[in-house]
């Protein structure tokens, strides 16, 4: 029979006493975010209007935030490059929101920039369901980070998303990163988060407390999705995965995408719609192909065969070669 008993002070087992501990510490490492924000206190006392513009007033620093930690997303960005040039792959790892703006991020780059799990891969504290349903208990399961960081090889950067910056998931997947010689960053929206010390590059976002306090789906998390598209979007820029500031790795899953193929030929080239669509066709559905034969003025033979001999990024490098 099960003992509903409540638990007394002799009932402490050394179980109990480390529960006890890591609840005295979470309330001793609180995140800026848990702080209340003296500017809303009386928010839930105003008009709908003065309540929008106290939250975009709020909003209007997050941009400032990430400024601030330009030198270490750069850093981010050279340890993703060297990882996917290598051979590796990007993992990122959250819970909550946190982790669900990894999830997006990543399963984002497949229509963007024909990337996929090979390269981006996201993991979220209590596996998909999560990401419409909390699991409760899921982000302070330090073993079950472990489990889920089990692929993590050495080569391999793990990007740990936590706006609190303790999160005891994300602290499992460092420990294998650092175990198996894999690069670690930290994206958090703590200043003096608790994981920052066990990372290569702690990326610290200083977003200050929430309108409503907690709720760090807000700004901390506004935050956190803008050091994501930087990150993701400057690493293809330096894989090659655009032409000027154009996609080139676009895949035309649909009508809308397969449209906008044909005019970034357009806009590339300066030439006609006709011509670029009909080169399209020609290069086989190929966009790096269609772009090098419009662009150098060859046939699609040469065009591939420029394309092998100049490796990421690609385009350009081709168009040197053919003196173009």
């Amino acid at each position: 029979m099960t003992d509903t008993r409540p638990a007394t002070q002799g009932d402490l087992s050394a179980g109990h006493a480390s529960a006890a501990e890591d609840w005295q510490e979470v309330l001793r490492l609180a995140s800026p975010t848990e702080e209340r924000n003296p500017r809303t206190t009386d928010i839930d006392l105003l008009p709908t209007a003065e309540v929008v513009r106290r939250i975009t007033d709020e909003d209007a620093g997050v941009a400032d935030a990430v400024r601030a930690e330009a030198d270490r997303i750069t850093a981010a960005v050279d340890l993703a490059v060297a990882a996917l040039r290598g051979g590796g792959k990007v993992h990122y790892f959250g819970s909550g929101t946190s982790g669900r703006l990894g999830v997006l991020d990543a399963v984002e780059l497949l229509p963007t920039y024909g990337v996929g799990e090979e390269w981006f891969e996201a993991h979220l504290a209590g596996g998909a369901g999560a990401m419409m349903l909390a699991v409760e208990g899921a982000e302070d399961d330090v073993e079950l980070g472990r489990a889920d960081a089990d692929e993590v090889r050495s080569g391999d950067l793990v990007v740990g998303l936590a706006a609190s910056g303790r999160t005891p998931y994300v602290g499992g997947a460092f420990d294998v990163a650092r175990e198996r010689g894999a690069a670690t960053v930290l994206v958090s929206a703590n200043p003096q988060a608790r994981l920052a010390s066990r990372v290569d590059v702690a990326i610290l976002l200083d977003t200050g407390p929430e309108v409503v306090t907690g709720s760090t789906r807000m700004k901390a998390a506004t935050a956190q999705k803008l050091v994501l598209n930087t990150f993701s979007t400057a690493t293809m820029i330096r894989l090659g995965k655009t032409y000027s500031n154009l996609m080139i790795d676009v895949r035309p899953t649909n009508q809308k995408l397969r449209a906008r193929i044909v005019r970034m030929l357009v806009q590339a080239t300066g030439l006609g719609t006709d011509e670029c669509e009909q080169t399209l066709h020609r290069a086989g559905g190929e966009i790096h192909v269609a772009l090098v034969m419009l662009l150098a003025g060859v046939g699609v033979d040469e065009a591939r065969e420029a394309l092998r001999g100049a490796g990421a990024p690609g385009v350009r490098r081709a168009l040197e070669l053919l003196g173009a």
